[in-house]
């Protein structure tokens, strides 16, 4: 990390003050409206803002609470050990913990070196950021973003995603919190880029995400999804059963329960998707398209295309191409 920066976020805050001159432990007026366990946006958030960062604030544990908005954590330095819904969690440097609203976190006290930065963020702040990865949709997108925005995540608590040795996630938080920091002009639409590329970044990666929470099926869930996106063209649910070592039925039967899909809706719809992007951004032709995501039937791979785009697969791409 810049080392001004992170110079600039070890200093001692003045509620680390009080804290090691033993004035007081912790301060629960600063983060709580109303008695009660509820970290409230309205203490720690300016009422123009969407976001805001602050340094974690270290020499004192923080007690059960949850948040009434998405925590995001990223570790500068250091480490803290945290315990979500029960499960402990240790954040070591270079990484970064996603908190929706509904998870139980306590947290224990951190040292001196223990530099870490809280991302204070409403739901809506992601309502741009996202927009900028719509072409990039599919089922494991879906899943993942819908975590993050603390929306329908199954009972998940948080996501953990291991990525301090990834350079370019690295490099766009770092640059979150300076922009955050500095108060840069045009700041809101900075932001929002930064995040937009951070989220492409992290999809990239979900190979180091750690899923917790009420539900311990949501890594199995992640292993679907993630096959799905590597093997969509030939990958049989028999092969994926056989890799995960569960039984074909209940496997099948955990797919619906958990994604609301067959296992050969999620395949085919992404390879309906994989087909759109084909069309948009390559010259290869309609067949080459339809065998490329895994159709040997010309005819068929029309039929399905049709069914979900409401346009044959030349249609879609003649009405892409005009606009």
């Amino acid at each position: 990390m810049n080392r001004t920066l992170l110079e600039q976020l070890r200093r001692i805050t003045p509620e680390e003050q009080d804290i090691l001159d033993g004035r007081r432990g912790f301060n629960e007026d600063i983060y709580v409206q109303a008695k009660g366990n509820v970290f409230d946006s309205r203490k720690l958030l300016d009422s123009t803002k969407l976001i805001t960062v602050r340094p974690h604030t270290r020499f004192v544990a923080f007690p059960k609470h949850t948040h009434n908005y998405v925590e995001v954590i990223y570790m500068c330095s250091g480490q803290t050990r945290h315990h979500i819904n029960g499960e402990e969690v240790l954040l070591r440097q270079g990484e970064l913990l996603f908190l929706g609203q509904s998870a139980i976190q306590e947290i224990d006290a951190a040292g001196e070196n223990d530099i870490g930065v809280n991302f204070i963020i409403l739901p809506e702040f992601f309502d741009q950021s996202l927009k900028m990865i719509g072409e990039e949709e599919s089922p494991l997108r879906d899943f993942i973003i819908g975590c993050l925005r603390a929306e329908n995540c199954g009972g998940i608590g948080y996501l953990h995603f291991k990525v301090a040795d990834v350079l370019p996630i690295q490099n766009l938080v770092e640059n979150l919190i300076w922009t955050i920091m500095n108060n840069q002009q045009i700041k809101r639409s900075i932001n929002q880029t930064t995040m937009g590329l951070l989220f492409l970044q992290l999809l990239n990666y979900t190979d180091k995400i750690a899923t917790g929470g009420t539900q311990t099926e949501e890594d199995l869930v992640l292993a679907i999804l993630r096959y799905v996106e590597e093997n969509y063209k030939e990958g049989e649910l028999t092969d994926l059963a056989q890799s995960l070592h569960y039984d074909l039925y209940w496997l099948s039967r955990m797919i619906r329960k958990r994604t609301g899909k067959t296992y050969t809706e999620l395949i085919q719809q992404k390879r309906m998707q994989q087909s759109a992007y084909l069309l948009r951004n390559t010259d290869m032709s309609v067949a080459e398209v339809g065998n490329a995501v895994g159709y040997d039937n010309l005819s068929y791979f029309h039929r399905i295309f049709r069914k979900q785009y409401g346009v044959s697969p030349k249609q879609f791409r003649d009405k892409k191409t005009q606009a």
